[in-house]
């Protein structure tokens, strides 16, 4: 077994997964107390921990409950972002919000991981061959996989850029938006990744202000006879 000072939590990482609730967290430490042993293995990359972040935070509060680790590799950080955004789109419970932040993400990373390839010799070399056969945009193919649109895809990496960046500006804003708990317009968004650093975290005070409800829309009252 692995020792667990061994492992690490990468921030960039961990930013990808939608975080547990504090009654979704305790029940799952129950139910691994109830186990006695952590079922699920800890998924590392280098070290580095891609799935399982909130497995290793039980097994460092309770070190007498056995668990494992499984290494994988990737050639780079954005396989093992790509990987673990497919992997968190495979869960059933996330929010509209959190499934287009994944998505936005792994378009972002998949984009600098095909940008690499461009520019190698071996993909140089074989560019007179573009002609016969017309590869699948990586937009295309991932709106493909997640049942959605190509340009749901490309709104999502803006959507995503945007979250990131009003999370640098105001920590703990990204997982308000990701939960729904505060639910900012693409236009938002959009003002903030734009806006100079220092006038962001006023644009995110101003976003997560609660919004006053909308009034109930008046029924229109039939014509009389």
């Amino acid at each position: 077994m692995m020792n667990l000072s061994a492992l690490k939590i990468d921030p960039e990482f961990q930013g990808k997964i939608p975080p547990l609730t504090f009654e979704e967290l305790n029940q799952l430490e129950a139910n691994i107390l109830r186990d006695g042993r952590i079922i699920n293995p800890i998924i590392v990359w280098e070290g580095l921990i891609v799935d399982g972040h909130n497995r290793f935070i039980i097994a460092k509060k309770h070190p007498e409950i056995p668990f494992t680790v499984h290494e994988t590799e990737f050639a780079n950080r954005y396989e093992a972002i790509i990987w673990i955004c497919k992997n968190q789109l495979g869960r059933r419970n996330l929010t509209p919000e959190q499934k287009k932040y994944l998505i936005g993400k792994q378009y972002e990373a998949e984009k600098c991981v095909n940008g690499g390839d461009r520019k190698s010799p071996a993909a140089k070399s074989g560019g007179h061959f573009d002609h016969l056969i017309k590869p699948e945009k990586t937009r295309e193919r991932i709106a493909r996989e997640t049942n959605t649109t190509d340009s749901f895809v490309r709104r999502a990496e803006h959507f995503a850029k945007g979250v990131d960046v009003a999370e640098e500006a105001v920590p703990g804003t990204r997982q308000k938006v990701l939960s729904g708990e505060v639910k900012p317009t693409a236009a938002e968004i959009a003002s903030v990744a734009r806006a100079p650093p220092e006038e962001r975290p006023a644009l995110v005070a101003e976003i997560c202000k609660p919004k006053p409800p909308k009034p109930p829309a008046q029924k229109q009252k039939a014509p009389q006879p």
